[in-house]
């Protein structure tokens, strides 16, 4: 990695190194280095796993069932993890919900959710985009009416990752009309299992299973389960986009995936030698090494400062973009190093997904066909790269 470590953390980095080599079921291993879809099964597998040697919620602090780790720690995890092609682990309650149950969650939900995430009881999904209120959240309608000890809530929510496998959903809606659209929104702990909610899965463009549109019809919702102060959900809404996105550099992921293209054009041919030791290639290889390079010293600083108390939505922004970025063009590249194999892939996947992949050519177009497809979505969810720009210029004055 380049980085200097001290002794110990150098100590650390081979204890993860170790432990991944002992503990990460090789066929998870294969199918992650493979880019094919991950079953339940297999991503419940691994969260047990991790949680087994306690490194699941790596960032929560000891006290929640954490580990307690450095923000050092925790790179080192997250780069080993994907350089040895381990999944991560299942985002949603670990580094999303947890976070903001920690800071403003009852004692009661601490006690009752927090342990639920980290041994597997509850697979949570997050209800924030709706139609026509993606990247401007702010302007959601799903509408939670106070009824008694129950809120009603009606509306939709839309690209929710995974919850075909949820049994639990938090879920911003609005409890207020003002003038001020952040104003009068509250943030839900939503049971899947409830009367009245509806999934309908969304097909993407990879002919893939992975996001869905949630339809909501009078959910009971006890109101014991709304999180902080109703009509502050905003706030909370705040706090887990800057765990969201400051996790979306992908640091590590990158790497992983310079690293396999590497490996790719070492062996694909182009005019009687390999494709890595041809001076365009390298070039744009070289550049994209230095943006990751670039990146991952961004990415740290930026762990450092949170975990000193400080960082900013600005970093946050920033490293969602810049790393959505790269990852993108680290897809572009091993896609067009598949030369006349990967642009029929894609043609033939985005007319007709049913299409048997397997007459097409070498295995590894595929892959890099349907990776590259699938990371469009990089730069779109968790608030579109344009937005984030947005907040950039807003948060330093510009």
């Amino acid at each position: 990695m380049n980085l200097d470590f001290t002794p110990q953390e150098e100590q650390f980095r081979q204890e993860v190194a170790s432990f991944l080599r002992a503990e990460l079921p090789e066929d998870i291993a294969n199918k992650v280095a493979m880019d094919e879809r991950l079953s339940r099964e297999d991503m419940v597998r691994w969260h047990a796993i991790l949680q087994a040697r306690g490194w699941l919620a790596n960032h929560w602090p000891k006290e929640h069932g954490g580990p307690g780790w450095t923000a050092t720690q925790r790179y080192i995890f997250e780069y080993e993890s994907a350089m040895a092609n381990a999944p991560r682990p299942i985002q949603f309650g670990i580094n999303m919900l947890g976070p903001v149950l920690i800071k403003f969650g009852s004692e009661e939900q601490k006690a009752h959710y927090l342990p639920r995430i980290l041994d597997g009881s509850d697979w949570w999904c997050q209800g924030y985009s709706e139609p026509g209120a993606g990247s401007d959240l702010a302007s959601l309608k799903t509408t939670a009416e106070l009824r008694g000890d129950k809120y009603i809530v009606n509306g939709q929510k839309t690209w929710t990752t995974l919850g075909q496998h949820a049994n639990m959903m938090f879920c911003l809606v609005r409890t207020e009309k003002t003038a001020k659209k952040q104003e009068g929104i509250s943030f839900l702990l939503i049971d899947m299992r409830m009367p009245g909610i509806e999934v309908r899965p969304i097909i993407t463009i990879d002919g893939e299973h992975e996001v869905n549109e949630v339809f909501l019809t009078n959910v009971e919702v006890p109101v014991e389960n709304l999180v902080g102060q109703q009509g502050h959900g905003w706030t909370c809404a705040k706090y887990l986009l800057g765990y969201e996105r400051t996790g979306m550099a992908g640091v590590g992921y990158a790497y992983a995936a310079l690293y396999r293209l590497k490996k790719a054009a070492a062996t694909v041919q182009r005019r009687g030698a390999p494709l890595l030791s041809q001076p365009g290639f390298r070039r744009e290889l070289a550049l994209l090494e230095i943006e990751a390079g670039n990146l991952r010293v961004t990415n740290f600083r930026t762990l450092a400062a949170v975990e000193k108390g400080g960082g900013s939505a600005a970093a946050a922004s920033m490293l969602k973009i810049q790393g959505s970025r790269l990852r993108q063009a680290i897809n572009a590249l091993s896609l067009r190093a598949m030369g006349v194999y990967g642009p029929r892939v894609v043609n033939d996947l985005t007319d007709e997904a049913e299409l048997d992949l397997q007459d097409i050519g070498p295995a590894a177009s595929t892959r890099a066909a349907v990776t590259y497809l699938n990371n469009r979505k990089l730069s779109i969810f968790g608030g579109s790269n344009e937005v984030q720009m947005n907040i950039i210029s807003k948060t330093i004055g510009l």
